[in-house]
């Protein structure tokens, strides 16, 4: 089975009342991370990354999932959108680098008119005192791709 079609098995087993819980969804994403990922051929290498990025964890899932995951939670979530936004946070606090990346997928893409939010006070509400200048660094990039005008 190719790495795409895994990610979509798993996602497509996936309950609907997931959508409900930022708590679920988290614990859901976290084990979706590692499939497609080649096998532990780069253990070592994305150990040795992460850690030196500053981040908690780094499993090496490629960006292309973290779209596709990023994707179908967008998809999933209906007109609410609000645990979605829940979401962000809760992987901004786990500090993966997945986590972060697909925090920032997701930020740059929430109907931030309809949750009432602004987008960069979100991001600057999830970071800590000290952060990855990667991790920084992306979700601006998303924000910027997404079109979102600079504060």
């Amino acid at each position: 089975m190719a790495h795409d079609e895994a990610l979509d098995s798993f996602l497509a087993e996936q309950p609907p009342k997931l959508h409900r819980s930022d708590r679920r969804l988290a614990r859901a994403m976290r084990e979706a991370y590692p499939i497609g990922v080649p096998a532990l051929i780069m253990k070592s290498s994305t150990d040795r990354l992460g850690e030196s990025a500053g981040y908690a964890f780094h499993l090496g899932t490629p960006d292309e999932l973290l779209r596709r995951i990023a994707s179908w939670l967008l998809t999933n979530a209906g007109d609410d959108q609000r645990v979605l936004l829940r979401l962000v946070g809760r992987l901004w606090g786990r500090h993966g680098r997945e986590d972060v990346a697909l925090a920032a997928l997701l930020l740059a893409n929430l109907d931030h008119v309809a949750l009432g939010v602004d987008p960069w006070a979100v991001l600057a509400s999830s970071t800590r005192s000290s952060e990855p200048a990667e991790a920084l660094l992306l979700s601006i990039e998303e924000l910027l791709r997404a079109g979102r005008e600079m504060p």
